[in-house]
């Protein structure tokens, strides 16, 4: 009977696990020391994760001419010595840009209104709703300046816990970097002699997905920055380096990457003048047409095959979730998670047929 099918008897257990756990999401004293552990555990583990498959790379390629641990130890000195010379040289100029976005920005959304409603005085709806607009406009950005300095106390906290994190996760990479080869022969260890074959393969792939993903989309989100400071220095662009740090740091998100990047100069544009808009939106235009047909071509190598519909599925439960560090990471464990579940059906379905033969 249908009743008896594994697809019926795993979706059930799937959607009993579900509603179990949001039934227990309601009880919150009971589920607090979970989400406090998975708080403190996580994150660092995940920035670990993407550092690791990011200094992957260059330690197996210093590793065939020196051993790994020197290998690693340059590795991590030519990493800290870059962030240095970063910012050293860059940190005064975002400062710079970061206050002058927050002094200047209200003024002259102030003063794009008032030229729109001269644009359109003859029309009151048209004017009615340039007010609005601008009203909006200003009022958000001025609640977020007044949240910030209201939560100062927050803010002092998120730094202490940023620097706890960024003391610990050197140590995670560095012992990932030096024994990666003992995880695999570990995890094996615990399946039977006839299934460790088809485990080894599940986690290669799995490796060679994440290394895949986290390696291109880095490298796209970093040739995507450079392009767009060049392009918004050449057209003029008001705080040109902040915007294209903002623009490389979402750039992995799929999709939605490019047009998440876009709208914070686009609003400094329109504060400006509409042939500023348009000269902003060719530059992206430019960029994403380079990045297209040159660099993702190049770089990324084995595809996720994952349809566009899925992906914006997968981004939207995300970041309704879990915000935008579930936005970050939901097409990588999304991936895990298919190549894991493929793996798997193979697997069972060659079982099934050597118990026929």
């Amino acid at each position: 009977m249908w009743i008896e099918k594994p697809f019926f008897r795993y979706g059930t257990a799937v959607i009993m696990l579900l509603l179990i756990i949001f039934l227990l999401g309601k009880i919150d004293y009971f589920l607090w020391p979970f989400q406090k552990l998975v708080a403190t555990v996580f994150f660092p583990l995940l920035i670990s994760g993407f550092l690791y498959y990011i200094l992957r790379p260059p330690v197996r390629l210093l590793s065939r001419y020196i051993p790994k641990t020197p290998s690693i130890l340059l590795v991590f000195a030519l990493l800290f010595g870059l962030g240095y010379v970063f910012f050293h040289f860059a940190g005064p100029s975002i400062a710079n840009q970061v206050k002058e976005i927050s002094a200047h920005f209200p003024a002259k959304v102030a003063e794009f209104t008032d030229q729109s409603k001269e644009m359109v005085k003859n029309n009151e709806n048209a004017k009615q709703s340039v007010d609005n607009l601008g009203s909006k406009a200003r009022s958000m950005v001025g609640k977020v300046f007044h949240k910030a300095e209201k939560n100062i106390g927050n803010v002092v906290s998120a730094i202490a816990s940023v620097v706890t994190v960024l003391a610990v996760v050197p140590f995670i990479v560095f012992y990932l970097l030096k024994d990666s080869e003992k995880l695999q022969p570990a995890l094996l260890k615990h399946l039977p002699d006839d299934r460790k074959d088809e485990g080894r393969k599940i986690l290669l792939d799995i490796d060679k997905t994440l290394s895949s993903y986290i390696v291109g989309q880095f490298i796209i989100a970093v040739a995507d920055g450079i392009l767009l400071y060049g392009g918004y220095l050449m057209i003029g662009l008001d705080s040109a380096l902040l915007l294209a740090l903002f623009a490389t740091s979402v750039a992995v998100v799929p999709f939605l990457g490019p047009i998440l990047g876009i709208l914070p100069a686009v609003m400094i544009a329109l504060t400006d003048s509409p042939m500023l808009v348009i000269k902003v939106l060719l530059v992206m235009f430019f960029v994403q047409q380079l990045e297209g047909n040159l660099i993702t071509p190049r770089v990324m190598g084995n595809k996720l095959n994952l349809h566009p519909l899925t992906v914006i599925f997968v981004l939207l439960i995300a970041g309704s979730v879990y915000g935008f560090i579930g936005i970050i990471i939901a097409i990588p464990l999304f991936s895990v998670l298919k190549v894991t579940f493929n793996n798997i059906r193979k697997f069972y379905n060659l079982n099934k047929i050597k118990k026929a033969i």
